[in-house]
């Protein structure tokens, strides 16, 4: 007939089946963005360039050959997981009523053969396979015409994009499935029984996705304007928006490429599965598009910034690239990482306004950044023992009685970030002339105490967050000593009106 097209009873390992003698008008299911709430050539791809990043040059010798012929390459080499794939639930639970009134249930898909099969295996709902063969694409018009050969009598289907319309020309009924607002638009124009999933907000997802709350962090570029004594000065200011900028479009894509890189270890966790791209919300194609237009508007800021700039955000990236492709599996190394780059992030500022380096500051937040990094390990440690997973964490180098030393570095880190603190504004910042009023500093160190106690001591309860800046700024009290903070770094850089506080010197 053209195309692969198998029945359950042909598989090698067949599951049994009970069925009627006389089946209604067969139920059709698409495979990718409709059964699945991702695209499995995507995920092949990405699968293989997650083994060997050079096999991309492969991948451009399959494509002139066709699309299928690209789709059965990929297939015969990607590794993929299909039981963890994200699964439209409702339209299972439909599929699965259906079938129980004695439908046959067909998947009829333009991925190839070999990914559909393993899908058939997976979910046990399926009677038939339709896809393509490696020669030739079942899609659109092709797969409208293969189904009307198969199924004269009629067929119902259940669709999600617009290359479905021209087998909802000829089908019995539409089902569509998370459905872009045109694509529902041109299906109701048909004037057919129709059955509608709704999709969730995909410029949601993408927001999440970014995480621009982690945007936060990109704040300590600022960090050199108050203790370098340029807080006064507009200029500066606009250097160091740029190299905030800069940081958050580049961090943002480095989180989707991560994620990308993460997407088996990120739905076999308790709560990252929930991620944008691992739970299927944000369509892959679309994370991919995000994450190259934010490194290429990321970069063309920095270099708008300056030389210094670009390098600061350029040895970030390498390091968030290198993180995401090795060190997050080396244990302890990965929290030194995660260290490196806030600090860098200071780095950034300091090369954006062109102030003096500070190796207390630096150092400073080497340590405190590095015992949060601590934290969120010992958190997800915490969170798989919970869950009865003992052994090593997945996707990273930890095993389950690594806690005890996690959670003792993260707390020396901790104290050590505040005793150079107190060295750096007893040797340097209450020596800087530029600050109208040095001593407010001494405010900070007790925030400190205060913020990293409280991390601590929720950490040890479960009741931290897997990731503790985004527990940082939904945290009504840590929100408050950010406050706390806030102020005292400017009443450090501005001081306080005339005649206020006189005796205490500020």
């Amino acid at each position: 007939m053209g195309f692969a097209s198998v029945r359950r009873a042909e598989l090698p390992t067949p599951t049994p089946v009970s069925a009627p003698s006389v089946r209604p008008v067969p139920l059709v299911i698409d495979l990718d963005g409709t059964l699945l709430r991702t695209d499995l050539l995507l995920e092949g791809a990405v699968s293989i360039l997650r083994r060997n990043l050079f096999m991309v040059f492969a991948m451009l010798l399959w494509l002139p050959r066709g699309r299928a012929f690209f789709k059965r390459k990929v297939a015969e080499r990607a590794t993929l997981d299909i039981a963890t794939m994200p699964a439209h639930a409702e339209l299972l639970a439909h599929i699965e009523a259906e079938r129980a009134t004695g439908r046959e249930i067909v998947l009829a898909t333009a991925a190839d053969a070999l990914m559909a099969l393993k899908v058939m295996q997976a979910f046990p709902v399926f009677d038939r396979v339709v896809a393509s063969d490696g020669i030739r694409n079942l899609r659109g018009e092709a797969k409208a015409l293969q189904l009307a050969a198969l199924y004269p009598q009629g067929f119902d289907y259940a669709g999600n994009a617009a290359a479905d319309l021209p087998v909802w020309a000829r089908a019995r009924a539409v089902i569509a499935v998370e459905t872009p607002t045109r694509v529902t638009l041109a299906a109701r124009a048909l004037g057919k029984p129709m059955q509608e999933f709704p999709a969730a907000s995909r410029v949601r997802a993408l927001v999440k996705g970014l995480r621009l709350h982690q945007w936060a962090k990109n704040g300590l570029v600022f960090l050199p304007l108050v203790l370098g004594g340029r807080a006064g000065d507009p200029a500066a200011w606009g250097l160091a928006l740029a190299a905030f900028l800069a940081l958050g479009l580049v961090a943002s894509a480095s989180y989707l490429l991560n994620d990308l890189l993460d997407l088996p270890h990120d739905r076999a966790h308790w709560s990252k599965r929930e991620r944008p791209l691992a739970s299927g919300r944000l369509p892959l194609a679309t994370g991919i598009a995000a994450l190259i237009l934010g490194l290429a508007g990321g970069l063309a800021v920095a270099f708008a910034a300056g030389a210094a700039v670009l390098a600061g955000v350029l040895a970030y990236l390498a390091l968030t690239l290198t993180y995401s492709a090795w060190l997050k599996r080396v244990p302890m190394l990965d929290a030194l990482t995660l260290g490196s780059l806030f600090t860098l992030r200071i780095a950034v500022g300091v090369a954006a306004i062109a102030v003096a380096w500070s190796p207390w500051l630096l150092t400073f937040s080497m340590f405190l950044f590095t015992s949060l990094s601590f934290a969120k390990r010992h958190t997800e440690l915490r969170g798989a023992a919970k869950r009865g997973r003992f052994g090593k964490l997945s996707g990273r180098g930890y095993q389950s009685a690594d806690e005890p030393v996690v959670l003792a570095f993260g707390i020396a880190a901790g104290l050590a970030s505040i005793v150079i603190f107190i060295l750096y504004l007893a040797n340097e910042a209450f020596r800087h002339a530029a600050l109208a009023a040095p001593l407010a500093l001494w405010m900070f160190p007790m925030v400190l105490v205060l913020f990293m106690g409280r991390v601590w001591l929720l950490a040890g309860r479960d009741e931290l967050h897997d990731d503790p800046v985004a527990f940082a700024v939904k945290d009504r009290p840590s929100l408050a000593l950010a406050g706390i903070a806030g102020l005292a770094f400017g009443i450090a850089a501005f001081g306080l009106p005339q005649g206020l506080l006189p005796a205490w010197g500020l």
